[in-house]
This record gives C-alpha cells, structure tokens and sequence, in this order.
C-alpha cells in the first residue's frame, strides 16, 4: 500500500530536512486520510483508489501551477512543481502517447465501436485498462481521434 510508504517516506525526509518533499509527502498523506475516513473507518482504500488519488493531487497541481505562471509568480510556480515531482514518485510510469493510442486501438477493437456515439462504452474500458498510467484527458483526446 502506498500509505505505508508514504509513512516511511516522511521520516526519512523529516530526518533530511527536505521541506519540499516532506510538503509534497504530506500533501499526499492528508489526501489519502480523507478519502478513508469519508469511505468509512472500516475499509481499507484500494490501491487503485490511491493512484486515482495521486492523479487527482497532480491535476490540481497542474492547475495551480498554470495559474502561478500566468499570474508571474514564478516562487509558487515553483513549490507546485516540486509537489508533482514528488507526487509523480508513486505513480507507475506514464506512457507516452503512442503506446496510449495502441491500447485504446484494442480496446475500440473489443468493443466493436464504430462511431463517437460509442465514445462511452470506449472511455470505460479504456480508463480501466489504463488505470494510473495516463492522463484522462489524453485517453479522452485520443479515443475521440479514433472514432471520428
């Protein structure tokens, strides 16, 4: 589980003094607290939920990060772009967008889809089988390429 490492990560990086790993460690850990506590004290969140978790603080990094950069604040832009770094540790490698197309070719081909009306019924299979290693917006972008 990735809250576990998260837990060791934070100690060694207290132990450093690496503030801006210990933010971006942090920022995870408070993240995945919350999303135990509102699912309920019992369950456990899965790993899968963790990295939808992590794409989810990195999104918002994103954002956050093009609103410093238009608005000249280079210092904010900045601790943005140290926390995705650090974020971006835990999640499995990123493809890149042609090994993202080959899969969605597959995954259309399974389907049996023909036109974007099947965009749907794409985007759910495809999100399943792409779970942590690309963006939604990209598998968005694409599926729709390939069914126009």
């Amino acid at each position: 589980m990735i809250s576990n490492i998260i837990d060791q990560e934070i100690k060694k990086a207290m132990l450093a003094k690496n503030t801006a790993q210990l933010r971006g460690l942090r920022a995870i850990k408070a993240a995945l607290l919350l999303a135990k506590t509102e699912k309920g004290s019992s369950e456990e969140i899965t790993e899968e939920t963790e990295l939808k978790i992590l794409q989810k603080l990195i999104k918002q990094r994103r954002e956050s990060a093009d609103i410093y950069k238009q608005q000249n604040r280079e210092d904010l832009y900045q601790v943005e772009e140290e926390e995705i770094e650090v974020i971006n540790q835990f999640l499995p490698k990123q493809l890149d967008r042609a090994e993202v197309a080959a899969i969605i070719e597959t995954v259309i081909k399974q389907s049996g889809a023909t036109s974007v009306k099947d965009m749907g019924k794409v985007m759910g299979m495809a999100n399943a089988a792409l779970a942590g290693k690309a963006d939604g917006k990209l598998i968005a972008e694409i599926v729709k390429e390939k069914l126009a």
